[in-house]
């Protein structure tokens, strides 16, 4: 599963979706929590990059673990490339993660604005709160978004 598309790895095409659609997911969750008129504008994207987002990571993750594991069964990577790749996998792993830990905290601002308080203002404590929370985990994200993509680019382009 997610190791070739059409005879081609998968992981250098799918890595594109998660390099788009996280830091639309920052991006959109920030100005909503940040721009209260703008939500109603933004609720449906909100709801639908948080979950696509996560699953956009997940399968770079996935693909790309078939990949490395291509690369060692037909021996076309050395043992410093391996060390490369590690590192390239880590970063990718925490950018999972963080991006699922934004979905989530997104949804539940999205919820909250909805269900619980509609038309919540920095006046509310939880929605500063989830304010504070989703700006911070928006940046952890794109740190480790950036990161992944920036030593996978190094390893490609570095005579791999």
């Amino acid at each position: 599963m997610f190791t070739t598309i059409l005879g081609i790895p998968a992981h250098p095409l799918l890595v594109h979706f998660a390099v788009v659609f996280v830091p639309l997911l920052i991006g959109v969750a920030v100005v909503y929590t940040l721009w209260p008129a703008a939500r109603s504008r933004l609720d449906w994207a909100l709801a639908l990059l948080a979950v696509v987002a996560p699953f956009a990571a997940w399968f770079a993750r996935i693909s790309g673990l078939n990949f490395k594991q291509r690369l060692i069964d037909r021996k076309l990577t050395s043992p410093q490339n391996l060390v490369k790749i590690a590192q390239h996998q880590s970063f990718g792993t925490k950018t999972l993660w963080w991006t699922v830990a934004l979905a989530v905290v997104a949804l539940a601002m999205l919820y909250y604005d909805h269900f619980v308080r509609r038309g919540a203002r920095f006046s509310d404590p939880v929605w500063l709160v989830g304010t504070v929370v989703t700006i911070v985990l928006g940046a952890i994200a794109g740190y480790y978004v950036f990161r992944t993509g920036d030593t996978g680019a190094h390893i490609v382009w570095s005579g791999f």
